[in-house]
């Protein structure tokens, strides 16, 4: 047997301590399926003292994770701490110009440094690694860039961010509202004290950014991608696409268009018979098109120290057995310059809804700005209607009334013209509702 694979392991929250966990119990099955021993050489985190569940009194201890980055007694830096820049890129860059391979989980990382970081792992004849940093237990990484390695992806879209899908899900379930549903997620500890990079939709743009350099052999551009969180998602909305046959779902989506590549993240009405629509709570799924498999559709635990320790182990395994793959799937040197494609020119359903005056011509008038921008509705919708005043002696203003619209095909660019025409004709309150209607297989 080759002479074991030494790891060097910066981070030792849930997933650094599952992975020490997972490696003492299932070590010698890994030796025999890679051909070498996994052993811990080193290990860094901020709290030498804290209990994190598993015994560290065999491994060397670093305060600096710099320090074990550069460390020769490691073959392997394995990066769990997180954050774009600091110590985190410090420590990965430093691992990978002293020739260690690297293996992280950090998407944000990855999102901003990524297309550099690879190149040096290049010039170092060293592997970076990543699968852990998008949907957790779910390998989609290698999926794209190895097992479909023989197609052109046309599109890839997913819920990539659990804490959302469990909101969404206990709004719809539950009949709760969007705060109450939050809440549950941050005493369950699946939403942050600050849930601001999750809800407003930035968790998932970085993953889809690293998902859409894989599929479409781009550098990667994070701060292009059209974004939208799911804070203004009411249970008015989730019981309105139940009774129209949908299901609302934050969803991140990258294709293929004439114009450049095509990323947005934002709530998203999914037809309930698409398989997307069917997952829910902390669940995470991708699906991917492609020309010659068609679609393929991953589903799991989208987090979790036990779950995204199992896709840290993979990468492991590999560099273990000596497999060696582009970062991305190719040569970061050959990655295209990243032509974005605009969102308004976005073609699909709309679902609109307007808080309307019930007044005469109303209706008509916003019809009328619909059409005018080459909108054709396939139905207006109105939930209730206003109570009119008992007492015409004393005529009080009259209570909108929501109104919502479905629309056929269209463009963004269309939806938002008419919606700022009817906004400028004083016939509603507030600003509108939109939510895309995606056309999903």
């Amino acid at each position: 047997m080759n002479a074991p694979l030494r790891l060097g392991v910066a981070g030792l929250g849930t997933v650094g301590a599952s992975l020490l966990t997972l490696i003492a119990r299932h070590g010698n099955d890994l030796a025999v399926r890679t051909g070498r021993q996994i052993a811990i050489s080193g290990v860094s985190a901020r709290d030498r003292k804290r209990d994190r569940g598993v015994d560290l009194s065999a491994f060397r201890w670093f305060d600096d994770p710099v320090a074990l980055a550069r460390d020769p007694g490691n073959d392997v830096f394995v990066e769990l701490m997180g954050g774009a820049n600091g110590a985190a890129h410090e420590a990965v860059a430093t691992a990978l110009a002293a020739g260690k391979h690297v293996v992280t989980a950090n998407k944000a990382l990855l999102a901003e440094h990524g297309v550099q970081l690879a190149r040096v792992a290049e010039e170092n004849d060293v592997s970076l690694n990543f699968e852990a940093a998008v949907a957790g237990g779910i390998p989609i990484v290698k999926t794209l860039r190895e097992s479909l390695a023989g197609n052109a992806v046309n599109r890839i879209y997913g819920i990539l961010n659990g804490t959302c899908n469990y909101i969404l899900t206990r709004m719809e379930q539950d009949r709760v509202s969007f705060a109450d549903a939050l809440a549950a997620a941050q005493r369950l500890g699946y939403a942050e004290a600050d849930p601001t990079f999750d809800i407003g939709g930035y968790d998932t743009a970085h993953k889809l950014a690293l998902l859409t350099a894989i599929a479409f052999g781009t550098e990667i551009d994070a701060t292009t991608i059209y974004v939208e969180g799911i804070q203004s998602i009411t249970p008015a909305d989730l019981e309105a696409a139940d009774e129209l046959g949908y299901r609302i779902k934050l969803l991140g989506v990258a294709s293929r268009t004439d114009s450049g590549i095509e990323q947005r993240v934002h709530p998203t009405m999914v037809p309930r018979s698409t398989a997307i629509s069917r997952f829910d709570g902390v669940t995470n799924a991708v699906a991917v098109e492609a020309d010659f498999v068609g679609q393929l559709v991953l589903s799991g635990p989208g987090a979790g120290g036990e779950a995204t320790a199992s896709s840290v182990m993979s990468d492991i395994a590999d560099i273990a057995r000596g497999d060696r793959v582009g970062t991305f799937g190719r040569p970061a040197s050959s990655l295209e310059p990243y032509r974005q494609a605009a969102i308004r020119r976005h073609e699909g359903g709309y679902y609109v809804r307007l808080a309307v005056y019930d007044r005469p011509g109303a209706f008509a008038t916003i019809a009328r700005r619909m059409a005018d921008a080459g909108i054709s509705l396939e139905s207006i919708v109105q939930r209730r209607r206003a109570v009119r005043a008992t007492a015409p002696e004393h005529p009080v203003p009259e209570a909108p009334a929501p109104v919502i619209l479905i629309t056929y095909e269209t463009t963004e660019a269309a939806i938002r013209a008419a919606l700022d025409a009817v906004k400028t004709d004083g016939q509603i309150v507030g600003e509108p509702q939109v939510i895309r209607i995606e056309p999903l297989a």
